[in-house]
């Protein structure tokens, strides 16, 4: 095994878990995150001898999940796949953190793609504006109004989720 195999290796045992958790949180769905991150790391191992700053892996590695997410989103290659029939049932209503947790995730589900991105960064990744705005390439102000209108759709799902 050559020393750029070895290194890819480490870096790969090392942040899988953390990227599988940020794709889930991005497509909820474990076995979509799985997809994400393995086409992540494909393109991160592809890249891996052309990679010169190896301490900014991380930010590099965030940001070809998030493209790839949203590249995956606008091919409409969720539309073509289905795991199974939607289910139809609503759960019995929410009475804990964990039932918490898991209305959020639901709701974080139906936050259109980009906008979930920017809160997924923002809010969960705890990244500035500026780091945002350079993971999604855009502006600092497109990350402002799109982590906004974010939150405003959130926050109206999860008041629908009260109601019923």
């Amino acid at each position: 095994m050559s020393d750029r195999d070895e290194a890819f290796q480490a870096y790969f045992a090392a942040r899988s878990d953390a990227m599988r958790g940020t794709a889930y949180l991005l497509c909820g769905d474990w076995h979509r995150a799985e997809d994400l991150v393995q086409q992540t790391f494909t393109k991160i191992y592809l890249a891996w001898r052309r990679i010169q700053r190896h301490e900014v892996m991380d930010s590099y590695t965030r940001q070809t999940l998030i493209r790839t997410f949203l590249s995956e989103r606008r091919r409409g290659w969720f539309r073509n796949e289905s795991v199974g029939a939607p289910v139809t049932e609503r759960a019995a209503p929410s009475v804990g953190l964990a039932d918490d947790r898991l209305v959020l995730l639901e709701a974080l589900a139906k936050v259109p793609p980009r906008q979930r991105a920017v809160l997924v960064l923002r809010y969960w990744e705890d990244q500035s504006v500026e780091q945002t705005a350079e993971l999604l390439d855009c502006s600092a102000g497109n990350v402002k109004s799109q982590a906004a209108r974010g939150l405003t759709t959130l926050r109206g799902l999860l008041e629908e989720e009260k109601v019923r």
